[in-house]
């Protein structure tokens, strides 16, 4: 029997479930969701899920008989599949403030949804499920940002050099793939795909060229970690940058790509304003690009995409945990880079470069040392790279490399 692990935003949910009337769980399909709102649930709660077609008919028949309940908290699974449940719900918790009322799941981020007019403001918590991190799969404590702004790292982590991390980032984090063995992941995602393009995109977008939107995921795969060219893809898909908008806002808001903004505060006037995409699950990146690992492991822009694109996911979820922490990237004018800067709410820095080697000088952390003298200046800045070697080491006054492994030890 496969070991139900532990998911990390259980303890937030349980906790936010205490102060606020409507949680809703958001996440990619077959993330985990399901089982993270069973795992919440207790005896005097009540779970539906409406991917049964005779129940989503009769709650569509009659919406607002279908809340109401009197006690317990009611765990409504995929509720992008029916919208109007939201003003239905919107109706009965504004007749009664007691928390913990509803729990929501949706395979969509549902206040992206064009059917869904109220916000519910003031009522609702969002939360959002990624794939299973690394260090939830390992069963640790997810202490790594903590732990970098005060520059506490293991000296040495062992055990995951480049093509241990490459395999990770080939498993991905659906939790169902974690299970399988390495020959039936490919087959998997393929029917993920499929599914995703047949079924849950008719749920939240009208999609006239469903040709174009197979071949913007994949696309879309091949930007993760950069600058997207909106231009250049419209034209190969011979789509209008409206269509384009769209599409890509579905894709976004079925949480299979993530954008992150650039850090602008700043009064340097050569400071870029492009957002980065990442793809979700580095799996189904790899998959969507037909992509093998032995391939990977020797071609540095490829090794470094998808390296990158699982820091982040490791990262991210991590950074959901606290609302303290702000996730951004940094590009001038002059192509100076840094891949991610985390602030914290005490406006402290971190920066962070990724490097698939394990080989790593002081030349890769030029844009850290350049960002700390001219940017931050007086602020408290620590600089990292991360990289695929074992050892710990400084590279100059807050400036250090770090294994990648210590997002997940």
């Amino acid at each position: 029997m496969t070991k139900l692990l532990r998911r990390w935003q259980l303890k937030k949910i349980k906790e936010v479930l205490k102060s606020r009337r409507v949680v809703v769980i958001s996440g990619a399909r077959q993330i985990g969701k399901t089982t993270l709102a069973q795992q919440v649930a207790t005896a005097k709660d009540s779970f539906v899920t409406l991917d049964n077609s005779a129940i989503l008919a009769s709650v569509l028949d009659d919406p607002l008989g279908f809340v109401r309940h009197a006690k317990g908290t009611m765990i409504i699974d995929e509720i992008q599949k029916a919208p109007s449940l939201i003003l239905a719900i919107k109706q009965v918790v504004d007749a009664n403030n007691r928390a913990g009322q509803f729990l929501l799941t949706g395979s969509a981020d549902i206040r992206t949804l064009p059917a869904i007019s109220d916000s519910l403001a003031g009522r609702i918590s969002h939360i959002r499920l990624r794939g299973l991190t690394v260090g939830e799969a390992l069963e640790v404590k997810p202490t790594f940002l903590s732990r970098s702004f005060q520059k506490d790292w293991p000296f040495q982590i062992t055990g995951y050099d480049k093509r241990a991390v490459i395999k990770l980032a080939f498993r991905g984090g659906y939790p169902e793939v974690v299970n399988l063995p390495n020959a039936q992941h490919r087959g998997w995602f393929i029917d993920y795909v499929k599914s995703l393009l047949s079924r849950d995109l008719r749920d939240i977008a009208n999609i006239q060229r469903h040709d174009a939107m197979e071949e913007l995921l994949n696309i879309l795969g091949a930007w993760s970690s950069k600058f997207m060219d909106a231009g250049t893809i419209c034209s190969k898909l011979a789509i209008s940058r409206n269509t384009f908008n769209s599409y890509l806002n579905a894709l976004i808001s079925l949480c299979l790509f993530e954008k992150v903004p650039a850090w602008l505060r700043t009064d340097y006037e050569r400071v870029g304003r492009k957002e980065k995409i990442f793809a979700t699950d580095t799996g189904l990146m790899a998959n969507l690009l037909n992509w093998r690992q032995e391939e990977v492991l020797f071609d540095a822009d490829r090794a470094g995409k998808v390296v990158e694109t699982l820091v982040f996911n490791e990262l991210i979820a991590q950074l959901d945990l606290d609302y303290g922490y702000s996730l951004f990237h940094y590009r001038d004018r002059e192509d100076r880079e840094i891949d991610f800067i985390v602030e914290n709410d005490r406006a402290e820095l971190l920066g962070i470069e990724v490097k698939s080697g394990s080989m790593v000088s002081k030349n890769d952390c030029r844009h850290l040392v350049w960002f700390k003298k001219n940017i931050v200046k007086d602020r408290h800045f620590v600089g990292i790279v991360l990289y695929s070697g074992e050892i710990t080491l400084s590279l100059g006054e807050d400036m250090y490399a770090v294994p990648i492994a210590v997002l997940w030890s």
